[in-house]
């Protein structure tokens, strides 16, 4: 994989999402623009709405800015997850996001926009921004308890939604 996205051989953050402003992409992409020394890989839909296609022509210019297209393989996107060093999450609306299980699972910082659904989701237990300034300040001060924070992520992950868990649910319901 290495070879299609040499930009992972260093340490970037990841978000993958519709580009719908719902998902507070226009916010993620002004603080990753202002935050030269951070690598921000994105992928998503940008040419399907006209939302995204006026996003990727004004942040396509900055350097530490990679827009991907939709990657729709599940291998993929997986891997530039697991080998990034945070994920973005920006959804605000909705309910208990799969990008956000998928992730959670993966033991790695998330840094999810504040709102219900995702304190819900994660249980309080990743890091929270509203605004611009609130993201760059949780990137720019990172710390040991980073690691601890993202090991409690992946322990929730695996434990709120195993296979086995929403099945048992699920059989709960049936009964």
């Amino acid at each position: 994989m290495f070879e299609k996205y040499p930009f992972c051989r260093e340490p970037y953050s990841v978000t993958v999402c519709r580009i719908e402003p719902e998902n507070n992409v226009h916010v993620i992409l002004e603080a990753f623009s202002e935050m030269l020394d951070e690598t921000l890989v994105f992928v998503g839909n940008w040419e399907k709405s006209e939302y995204g296609r006026s996003l990727k022509e004004k942040f396509s210019a900055c350097k530490n800015i990679l827009l991907l297209d939709p990657i729709y393989e599940p291998h993929t996107v997986n891997w530039l997850r697991s080998n990034a060093r945070v994920y973005i999450h920006g959804h605000s609306a909705g309910g208990t996001n799969p990008s956000l299980v998928e992730t959670m699972n993966l033991s790695i910082l998330i840094l999810a926009f504040d709102c219900v659904y995702n304190r819900a989701t994660t249980e309080e237990k990743c890091l929270y921004w509203k605004i611009a300034e609130d993201l760059q300040n949780l990137m720019k001060n990172k710390s040991g308890k980073f690691a601890e924070i993202a090991r409690e992520m992946g322990e929730a992950g695996k434990r709120l939604y195993s296979w086995e868990r929403i099945a048992r649910q699920y059989n709960a319901l049936y009964q």
